[in-house]
């Protein structure tokens, strides 16, 4: 019995001094690597800041563009974005075609010149307009006649070899003959003889010319010497493209708040910081039932021909500006760091701190905050990025423990 209390006590013994030696040994293991964590992080403090923030000089920050300025309020002017495509405008557009058939003797404009209307394109040799012409001459000879036949009934009533009757006839052929040829210089001229050709005398065959009836810029040119053409045939097409259209999809959900007359603001990728005005002349009446939007058109000023049939296009429709003012920040102060949306605040000349928004509506490059930002506050209005980046950069010297 006494031998089997030694060994009990023994063993308890070793167990409590095992159980003290352990947690000796664990609390300056654990000391040390408290004390190695605060070092870590006031070495990180020192050269970093608080997670989110960024030290930089006034020299630095007009260097990078960072520029600042209190929070404001401002009444929000909506927006309903909308994508389509640029296309001639079909009011300001003409088909070019002779009046008669003929033969294409010569060819005056290309593809891309610039004409004024009445300008010729085009001139046509025409059977049709010889046998015109041939017409109208045969009129004139027989007014020629009736005028003379007239005048010589006029002398003998007048010294009674001729009765009276016999003028009323003959000033009846000379008002026919006169019908006649008015008739003839009218066909001519429609076909495009001038007058001035016709008063010219002679009868050399003039040439049939083909004119623009609008100035603009020809963008289809099927006109070739030598070939026959008719007015099925379409020798130009002339474009005026000082003004042109967009032909835009508006959501079925947003048809509400869309109307004709509508200011709209266009831009194309060939030129993203051009910002072009136009309205709404038109909405379709009929939904694209795979879609669920309808077309409207946009009608735009393009001085310079920038705006180019078939280019891709973007548009902005404005709506009523709201009567209640919203905190807002431009689109380049707002970031996204590590998924949130943060605006840089100014703590004071030198120093950023990253903090948290929440937003609500966006429009004309302006986005309301709906929390995390108050009214006065300083914030970076411009040069946010930089100082985004400056973080970034700050989380990558943390991770290696440089």
């Amino acid at each position: 019995m006494k031998k089997k209390g030694i060994i009990i006590g023994i063993i308890l013994a070793v167990a409590l001094g095992g159980g003290f030696l352990y947690r000796s040994i664990n609390t300056k293991s654990s000391g040390g690597e408290h004390a190695g964590n605060k070092e870590e992080k006031a070495g990180g403090h020192d050269e970093h800041g608080e997670p989110g923030s960024v030290k930089m000089t006034a020299e630095i920050q007009k260097q990078n563009g960072v520029v600042v300025a209190p929070a404001q309020k401002q009444r929000l002017t909506g927006v309903i974005s909308a994508t389509g495509k640029v296309e001639v405008n079909a009011d300001r557009i003409a088909h070019v075609s002779p009046r008669i058939s003929g033969k294409i003797v010569a060819v005056r404009a290309s593809l891309g010149d610039s004409v004024s209307a009445g300008q010729t394109l085009a001139t046509l040799d025409s059977v049709e307009l010889g046998e015109a012409l041939s017409r109208y001459h045969q009129s004139k000879t027989k007014l020629a006649l009736a005028q003379s036949n007239m005048d010589r009934i006029k002398t003998l009533v007048e010294k009674k070899i001729a009765a009276r009757k016999e003028i009323l006839q003959a000033e009846t052929d000379y008002k026919t003959a006169q019908t006649e040829v008015h008739t003839d210089e009218e066909r001519l001229s429609l076909y495009g003889v001038s007058t001035s050709v016709l008063k010219g005398g002679g009868h050399k065959m003039p040439l049939l010319p083909v004119r623009s009836p609008i100035s603009g810029i020809i963008t289809e040119k099927h006109a070739i010497v030598g070939e026959l053409s008719d007015p099925s045939k379409n020798l130009y097409t002339v474009a005026d493209l000082s003004s042109v259209w967009v032909l835009v999809d508006i959501n079925e959900k947003d048809l509400a708040k869309v109307h004709k007359g509508q200011s709209a603001i266009v831009t194309v990728g060939a030129f993203p910081d051009l910002k072009m005005k136009g309205r709404i002349t038109y909405i379709a009446d009929q939904l694209d039932e795979a879609t669920r939007t309808v077309k409207a058109r946009i009608e735009v000023a393009n001085p310079g021909r920038k705006l180019k049939p078939e280019m891709f296009a973007n548009a902005e429709l404005a709506l009523p500006t709201d009567a209640q003012t919203v905190l807002v920040v431009s689109e380049d102060a707002l970031q996204d760091l590590d998924g949130k949306k943060v605006v840089f605040i100014a703590e004071n000349e030198t120093e950023f701190m990253a903090r948290q928004v929440q937003t609500g509506r966006a429009a004309g490059g302006m986005i309301e905050i709906v929390s995390g930002l108050k009214e006065g506050d300083r914030y970076a209005v411009r040069g946010a990025f930089i100082l985004k980046s400056e973080v970034k950069k700050g989380e990558l010297v943390d991770e290696h423990g440089h």
